[in-house]
């Protein structure tokens, strides 16, 4: 498929069609007035009925090209890099702790904008500031090595 806004259309479509079959499992109406059904049944549907027009006008007169928005060269290259450090840091968190995790997937991304030492330097401040801010003040659960870090 060539047309990305159709595309995009489809995904939302899609997306829109498991929320509404999820919110029929909900009640519509509860002992004292609307239920918890009422606010994504009404508007996954919405969404639907927009999506499904949206296509209808992609195909009618707006047509984007996917490669007309795709980026070329160095930019594709840092989002396949974001997306390998993503991929990482998802592989390693359960087994070395948010803050080794953390570290080495912003040192995948900070390795050619900045020196070595900086690139370190500014992943390790980050990683400390974000574990003690969620960890500690927000009380969030995260993974932890076997030095609780």
């Amino acid at each position: 498929m060539k047309n990305a806004g159709a595309l995009v259309g489809f995904l939302i479509l899609i997306f829109a069609g498991t929320l509404f079959f999820q919110a029929l499992s909900f009640d519509y109406y509860s002992d004292y007035g609307p239920g918890p059904g009422l606010f994504p049944l009404w508007l996954s549907g919405l969404l639907i009925l927009l999506s499904i027009a949206y296509i209808i006008d992609c195909y009618r007169k707006n047509i984007i090209q996917l490669k007309d928005i795709l980026p070329k060269g160095a930019g594709l290259r840092k989002i396949i890099l974001i997306m390998v450090s993503l991929v990482v840091f998802y592989i390693l968190a359960p087994f070395t702790g948010y803050s080794v995790a953390g570290i080495i997937m912003l040192m995948i991304l900070f390795i050619k904008e900045y020196k070595w030492y900086w690139g370190l330097g500014i992943s390790v401040v980050v990683t400390v500031v974000l574990f003690y801010t969620f960890y500690s003040v927000l009380n969030v659960p995260l993974p932890v090595n076997s030095f609780g870090l």
